[in-house]
């Protein structure tokens, strides 16, 4: 082989072996690329939730039984347990009226049931049917003070107080016709304090636990 052949040949090795070079370096390039890029994440648009369902307050009557047709003799539930009307007292005060009910449980066990339809304490607010059960409570020979007063251990602000006419049916223990004194308390937690007594008679005490609409369920009808 001559010289120049040798020096063609040469030179030929040498730029294959450049343009390999280059072409790996490009590879390396590339790949140092893209693994240093951040992968690609799908952004999925945040759904805002929607308001939860507000229920709509009932009416006395058609989505629950309304309590002021009660009668007596009347087989009734609240919250599940059963009772038996044994009487009524039809109270009435200053336009003011409203019916206390007298239950017996299975066990015997008296107390009273009071329902009254009060006004709204602003104008334009709409009235509402309250539902109180009222739990005796032994007054040790107390009477309503016209001021706070402290039942055991808690701390009972006046409300109102007077004189209503009732009328009684059934057996209530009461005269048919009469005079019921009666003083109302309240406490800051929101407990209530009712003292009465048939005139004549010695008061009386009973806590007062509101029933929310739909807990009383009128079993079966007097006949």
């Amino acid at each position: 082989m001559s010289m120049t052949s040798m020096v063609v040949l040469g030179l030929s090795i040498a730029t294959v072996l450049l343009l390999l070079g280059a072409f790996l370096a490009t590879m390396r390039q590339d790949r140092r690329g893209r693994a240093g890029a951040p992968p690609q994440v799908e952004v999925v648009p945040v759904e805002t939730p929607l308001p939860a369902p507000v229920e709509a307050p009932g009416h006395a009557g058609t989505d629950y039984a309304d309590p002021r047709t009660i009668q007596v003799a009347d087989r009734i539930e609240v919250h599940g347990t059963p009772y038996r009307v044994l009487g009524a007292m039809h109270v009435s005060w200053q336009g003011h009226q409203w019916i206390e009910y007298l239950l017996r449980d299975v066990a015997r066990r008296r107390l009273w049931l009071s329902v009254e339809v009060r006004e709204g304490k602003v104008a334009g607010e709409a009235s509402h049917l309250e539902v109180l059960l009222w739990t005796e409570v032994p007054t040790q020979g107390m009477v309503p003070a016209k001021s706070m007063l402290i039942m055991e251990g808690v701390e009972f602000f006046p409300v109102q107080r007077g004189t209503a006419a009732f009328r009684s049916e059934g057996e209530t223990g009461n005269p048919e016709r009469g005079l019921l004194d009666f003083a109302d308390y309240h406490a800051s937690d929101g407990r209530l304090l009712s003292f009465e007594r048939i005139q004549g008679h010695p008061w009386s005490a009973s806590y007062a636990q509101p029933l929310p609409p739909g807990s009383i369920t009128i079993v079966t009808r007097a006949t």
